[in-house]
């Protein structure tokens, strides 16, 4: 982290609110989580009086099952965001410039200034076009945070070769692939993968991801990690979480229904974005967004002023829950 840039960098606006007696949709977290976790995390209790081992071997044979790569690609850390800014330390010099897509998650540019680094904002739509030469790291979202856009596995393992042949690391954030079908890039070449276990598992506060790479990049990484950067808890959790593979696909599938059922309803009253993650962009036209999201609120419902992503201005975000509660958003917006 370059010292200077700590003047100049804030903090950047997400979603989540405290009040319990508010229903949240401003947040992509499933709202079920696998069962037997609880009784995992109270286990991990005990164990937690004394350091866990730092190999961390259950946890990384776990996330490789789980993303389709070596158990020696995984480094472990306390969430997905702690992937990015370490994928980021170890590659981002002070005056090296980024290619950050745009719209997609505001932290993106924050940890590139914090590393000195200068984000140069791309099309999230067309990021897979541009010519990486110029840029130390490309970054990419996939799917795309806030617009849901997965990207072709085909085209994004093409272009993760051309940022290979001009000497660019490929950052992909994969938060939200596993809603998908979509392959991992986790230890490809030339390529940092990030992942969270956040939204998937619906435990955000548990802080358990992960980054998985090869070769060089996966040396540098294993090297700057911090020593037992993961909890003893995040880490029985998280790695017992990786093998609910039937938990996965009834999730997958849920959101996948209950995002078409979603999108329909709301198509008549706004201009749905298509989506491959866990939640859906609406465009609210003409209609002033912040007046949208109080409206919503005081209806019970806390939706995402998406207007916070660079190049909205005219968009709120929402989850995908289960039928009960999405049912609840659909009245929350009718009419507003």
């Amino acid at each position: 982290m370059d010292p200077e840039s700590l003047h100049d960098v804030a903090h950047v606006p997400h979603g989540g609110v405290a009040d319990a007696d508010i229903l949240d949709f401003s947040a992509n977290i499933n709202p079920v989580r696998p069962r037997g976790a609880s009784t995992v995390y109270d286990a991990a209790f005990a164990a937690s009086t004394q350091y866990h081992t730092d190999d961390y071997t259950e946890y990384r044979t776990a996330g490789a099952d789980y993303a389709g790569c070596d158990p020696q690609h995984v480094i472990p850390t306390a969430g997905g965001l702690i992937a990015i800014r370490l994928g980021l330390g170890v590659t981002v010099s002070p005056g090296d410039s980024v290619a950050v897509p745009a719209p997609s998650f505001g932290e993106y540019a924050r940890e590139v200034r914090l590393q000195g680094g200068e984000p140069e904002f791309v099309d999230a739509d067309t990021v897979l076009d541009i010519d990486p030469e110029p840029h130390s790291v490309v970054v990419v979202c996939n799917p795309n945070n806030p617009t849901g856009q997965l990207y072709d596995p085909g085209e994004l393992q093409w272009f993760a070769q051309q940022c290979r042949r001009a000497d660019t690391t490929l950052l992909v954030d994969e938060a939200f692939l596993d809603f998908t079908e979509s392959p991992s890039l986790g230890g490809m070449r030339g390529v940092i993968v990030a992942r969270s276990l956040t939204k998937m598992f619906g435990l955000p506060g548990l802080r358990a991801g992960y980054v998985a790479a090869s070769g060089d990049l996966r040396e540098r990484l294993e090297t700057a990690r911090p020593a037992w950067g993961l909890s003893t808890p995040a880490a029985d959790v998280g790695a017992y979480c990786m093998k609910q593979t039937e938990f996965v696909e009834e999730t997958r599938e849920r959101v996948r229904r209950e995002r078409t059922r979603m999108a329909d309803v709301l198509a008549h009253e706004f201009d749905v974005r298509p989506s491959s993650a866990p939640f859906l962009l609406l465009d609210v036209g003409d209609r002033d967004v912040q007046t949208v999201v109080d409206t919503t609120r005081e209806r019970g419902v806390a939706i995402r002023d998406a207007t916070t992503f660079r190049g909205l201005d005219s968009h709120v975000r929402v989850a995908v829950k289960r039928a009960k509660e999405n049912d609840q958003l659909l009245e929350a917006l009718r009419g507003v």
